[in-house]
Parts: C-alpha cells; structure tokens; sequence
C-alpha cells in the first residue's frame, strides 16, 4: 500500500528516513516533514491539503458506490458505444472479485483517496502538538485533521468492513502494509478521532466557510452511534445541534442546494464539499456524468447554459429510476426540484425523454467546469435522524415532530401508518441522490431484499430501465449483492495481509 501514503503531494513535501538516528542531518533548505511544520500557517496549508481528495471522491465516485449501487439510480444504455463495464458492473451489483479482491477501478480509487486523507491527517496529528502557536487556532487545526481523518475511515468501515488502521505516518515500506482491523475497531476509531474533533472544533458562525465544525462533527458521530444501534447515544448528540441554534432547514427545498456561485454553506447546511467553478482546478463535472447519452449540445445546454456545449457521447450515469420516481408522494414539491426531463433525439431508447438528477443541475459558464457544492450531511438529515433515535426507543410522539418538519418544508402532511417505515421512506425522497440510499439498505438490514427485488424488475422489463428495445441486462447482472465492496487488488499486491 505504499503508494498511497504520500505526504501532501499537493504540498510537495518528502518523507525523511532514519528520524530515530540522532546523528541524521536534514537539509534545512528542502522541503520535508522535518522542516516544513514550524509555524501555525504550515499546518493550514497541511489542513487545506487533507480537504483535497474530498473532491475528487465525491466528484468521480460517490456517486457511483453510494447512490447507482442502489435501487435509486441506473445506467442509460448505448448500444453504440458498448458497456462501460466498470460502472455497469456497480449499478448491477456484478462486481467480480476473487479472494475477497476486486480490480474494480472505482472501488480501488476510493479506497486510494480515503487513505490519502488519513496520510495527510496522521502527519498533522503527529507533530503539531510539538509545536507552540494560539491555542484556539490549534485546536480548531486538530479538530480538524481528527474530523477528516475519522470521517474517511467512516467511509471505509461502509465500503469494505475491516481495513488496515493507521494511525501515525508511514516513513519506511515495512510500516505500509498492515494487517486488517476488523471493523469494530475501525468504528472506535472514528468515534474517538471524532469525538475529539467534536469538543475541539468551533461551531458553524465562528469557523471559516467550508470547514468542519463541531456540528458536523457531532451529526457524523451520530451517523456512527445510528449505524451501530446506540440510539440514545445518537440522540443525545443530534439534540445539541438541534438546539445549538446553528441550523435551519431552507423554506424551499430547492433552495437547500448550491448554484455554481452561490447559496453555499447554507443555513441547512452542516457539512458539504467545496467545488469553485472557474481555472483554479477546484472545479466539478459531476453533473456531465448525470446526463443520459448520446446528447447534442443545444439538448445540453438547456440544462446547463454554458456558452460553450459540446456533444456527449457514451454511456450515462446516475439516472432516476422508475422505482425513486414512484416513492414520492402526490403533492411532494422535493420530486420537481429532485428530477427533470430530457427528450434526446438520438437515443436509441424508444421513449427517448429520460429523468435526470435537476437538484445539482444549475448554469454555469463554461462546460464541464462548475461549482456546485456537494452536501454531505443537510440539517434535514439531523431531523431524520433524531426521528430515527427516538422512534427507536418508543418516543414516536416525539420523533413525528422531527419527521413532519421535513414532510412539512416538502408541502406534506403528517406522516400516517408505521413511524418506522415512513421514517424511511422520507429519507429515501428527502436525501435522494445524495450518496444515502444504499448504506440505509444495508445498516437496515433490507440490502438484499430489496436489491434482488429491484434487480428482477429490470431483468423482466429492461425497457422500463431506459434498455432499447431488444437490449437487455448482462448475464451476470445482480449476482453479486454483497454488503461490503472486494478490497482493491492492486493494494493487495503490496500487502500480505490480504
């Protein structure tokens, strides 16, 4: 695994060798570890490092492992281009894997940018306590690196289960490669760098835009306490943000979500991934990758309003099922905001008018560069979790007043029959296409069920599953739906472990 522990590429600092031999001599004059964390602005920029690959995970594939691996979006087949394998083989939970392994890119990747945040993290924690600047700055910087670092092996406890633990930096080939931890270690792990990060951080009005605060840190630890079944834990925790006086939820549901340019970091929300449209390189595409394919550039450009629209060709992603398009209630103003239409010309699909995800679709200048955030955790979300935690313990009275806030802001009545199924299903509208979907199947223990259920519908009827007539889904499609991701095989051939 030696190749994704590397420091701050983006710094370009270099290992040092050999630290416990006192009689090592490290040039002063280049860049290190040994002589880069000094002063309260190196670690900054250690901590803006730590922030990068967030960008590229939820750009390129979150998408794909949390939300397409789910009933929630499909593949737009092109019988022209051919499969685009890697991605088919996630939405139709076909993945091949030998050994507990998988060679699947996106999987690979994701595990690589998870552990390149716990690098960058591991060697801010390891050397800025030696280091004497303000005390509220340093503690906002620990809490920080603690709060990335937890939430990537949040991320990777939810992907694979037990994973290598690393918690100090690796300077030598012999440290890289580590023996899985199982998972439970994993989760007490993420509760204790982010309970640290809780009491460490400050809360949203007094911490820079973009940042981790002691909210988002409070609503991941509860995340964590609701997958594990702690709910009076959870509770606890979602009533201090709840109460903080720090959120709200947007008067229109639409306005929950940013433009390219503005509403960012919102008063709903608690924590999201900073995309800044322009030439810097902080710039998202996410939503090309959304479109239905073939699509001429005046079908584009009524979505996107770039002065530029150029073809896209290929196989799309991340599209509305017929199943999410059924789960919204008559009357939900969230399906309007959530899903729009497209009619293409060239698909080769017969109805030829697909859905697509309009809730991150906004104009910007120029195609394929944008700068809508990316929302990881909404203060609806703390609401549905709190009705979660309550429900849970026999307070359902309690637990409908959280609910019908949101049912509330989506134009709703109160919600009627089982509290807990409703819970569930205004999760499922509510955070649609959010990257949510397929890990509440699985902590919900309804994973298979509903994947194998969801998986013979597309088989029986492809063509309702945009499928053109006389396609249909590969032999292999929905043979594999397993609760964890194969770890990837290219780390496994630098590590023994597995």
């Amino acid at each position: 695994m030696k190749k994704i522990y590397v420091l701050l590429i983006s710094l370009g600092l270099a290992l040092p060798g050999c630290q416990d031999d006192f009689l090592t001599i490290v040039p002063e004059t280049s860049l290190s570890s040994a002589t880069f964390f000094k002063t309260a602005s190196d670690f900054e920029q250690a901590v803006n490092g730590t922030y990068v690959p967030l960008r590229t995970i939820f750009d390129d594939r979150a998408w794909l492992l949390g939300e397409m691996h789910s009933d929630n979006t499909y593949f737009a087949r092109n019988i022209l281009f051919g499969a685009t394998e890697q991605q088919e083989d996630i939405a139709d939970f076909a993945i091949p894997s030998d050994g507990g392994v998988t060679t699947n890119t996106h999987v690979t990747n994701q595990y690589i940018q998870d552990y390149q945040i716990i690098a960058r993290a591991n060697q801010v924690l390891s050397t800025i306590d030696d280091v004497e600047f303000d005390a509220d700055l340093k503690s906002n910087l620990k809490g920080q690196a603690l709060f990335l670092r937890g939430f990537a092996y949040f991320e990777l406890a939810r992907y694979f289960g037990s994973v290598p633990l690393h918690l100090e930096p690796v300077t030598v080939r012999q440290e890289a490669a580590l023996p899985l931890s199982p998972e439970e270690d994993i989760y007490a792990q993420v509760i204790s760098d982010v309970g640290q990060a809780a009491s460490l951080l400050p809360p949203k009005s007094q911490q820079e835009e973009g940042r981790a605060t002691s909210g988002a840190a409070k609503t991941l630890l509860a995340n964590v306490y609701i997958i594990q079944e702690k709910w009076a834990e959870a509770e606890s925790l979602l009533k201090e943000v709840v109460n903080s006086g720090e959120y709200a939820l947007m008067e229109d549901y639409a306005e929950a979500f940013t433009t390219s340019t503005g509403n960012k970091n919102n008063k709903e929300s608690v924590f999201e991934v900073q995309f800044k449209e322009g030439p810097d390189g902080l710039n998202g595409d996410f939503i090309y990758a959304f479109m239905p394919r073939p699509m001429a550039p005046e079908e584009l450009v009524t979505i996107t309003g770039t002065s530029n629209p150029q073809p896209l060709n290929g196989e799309g992603n991340n599209i509305p099922t017929p199943d999410i398009i059924a789960a919204y209630e008559e009357g939900d103003e969230r399906e309007e905001a959530s899903v729009g239409y497209i009619t293409i010309d060239g698909s080769f699909w017969a109805d030829k008018t697909y859905p697509y995800i309009k809730k991150f679709a906004h104009p910007h200048s120029l195609h394929g560069n944008h700068g809508m955030n990316w929302p990881v955790y909404r203060y609806a979300e703390v609401l549905l979790f709190l009705a979660e935690a309550l429900n849970e313990q026999g307070k359902g009275g309690e637990a409908e007043g959280y609910l019908n806030q949101v049912r509330s802001r989506a134009g709703l009545g109160p919600a009627t029959g089982d509290l807990r199924e409703a819970i569930y299903r205004e999760r499922r509208v509510e955070l649609a296409f959010e990257n949510k979907r397929w890990f509440d199947l699985v902590r919900t223990g309804r994973a298979v069920d509903v994947i194998t259920a969801y998986g013979n519908r597309i088989k029986a009827n492809p063509q309702a599953y945009y499928y053109p007539e006389g396609a249909e889904p590969r032999s292999n499609a929905f043979t594999n739906i397993s609760l964890y991701y194969a770890l990837p095989a290219a780390e496994a051939d630098l590590s023994p472990h597995f």
